[in-house]
């Protein structure tokens, strides 16, 4: 079971990735907080498995590295949204 403070850091850094994912993809307007957390923390579970997947090794703890494959993460799952939506 994740501590507390795991739990708090993955809501922060899920919220700050999908927001900077967001507006990036110039979709700013149209998210919330609760959104830019949810996109966030999921786009930091695709970054991961994508960043596994082009063995550019593991985003472990808070780091830049992190950091960057949440972001990354989250800007494909944005892609993907931004497709799905417009059928």
């Amino acid at each position: 079971m994740p501590e507390v403070s795991n739990i708090i850091v993955w809501i922060i850094l899920g919220g700050v990735s999908g927001w900077i994912a967001s507006m990036i993809a110039g979709k700013d307007a149209k998210m919330g907080i609760l959104a830019n957390i949810i996109v966030g923390v999921i786009g930091a579970f695709i970054g991961g498995w994508v960043a596994g997947l082009l063995g550019l090794g593991p985003a472990t703890g808070l780091n830049i590295w992190s950091f960057i494959v949440s972001v990354a993460g989250a800007l494909i799952l944005l892609w993907i949204i931004g497709i799905v939506s417009k059928r």
